[in-house]
């Protein structure tokens, strides 16, 4: 995954080191981090557009956010979609629990499907939720998941 910054500029670094930059960083200046990993996907054409997003929250300070975007031309359903945008974000979660544990930074893995079974995306909630959770990672579907319904969702 190729990773930036919201006003484009790249991150040439691994992942790993940039985001322990930025822990580093944010509580030397004294701010408390929340991490949120999301991602979210659009069909645009014959293309699958995924953005996922890791929002670096500063606690009562705003945040900020680094992005990856990925197309795939392959067809899909909407619920594999739906758990496709769930492995690509427990993958990003997977890579940097360590070291959010290391640096006692809180995780959590937002899924951009909805709790309300009127929804289409409803068919993926429990397969998504279980497998989110069965990682040991913190869980939230919309409402309350704006690093994908939100953040990822305005970076496609």
């Amino acid at each position: 995954m190729n990773w930036r910054r919201l006003n484009g500029q790249r991150i040439e670094q691994p992942l790993l080191d940039a985001v322990e930059e930025t822990i580093i960083r944010e509580t030397d200046a004294g701010f408390k981090l929340k991490v949120c990993i999301g991602t979210d996907s659009q069909v645009i054409g014959d293309e699958v557009h995924f953005a996922t997003v890791i929002v670096f929250l500063r606690e009562k300070r705003g945040g900020f956010m680094f992005i990856s975007n990925e197309k795939s031309t392959r067809k899909m359903t909407l619920r594999e979609r739906m758990i496709l945008e769930v492995g690509r974000s427990v993958e990003v979660a997977y890579s940097l629990c360590t070291l959010l544990d290391l640096y006692d930074v809180a995780l959590e893995v937002h899924a951009d499907i909805n709790t309300d079974p009127a929804f289409e995306s409803n068919t993926a909630l429990k397969e998504a939720m279980g497998y989110i959770l069965s990682m040991g990672f913190v869980f939230k579907a919309k409402p309350d998941a704006f690093a994908s319904s939100s953040c990822a969702d305005k970076v496609i």
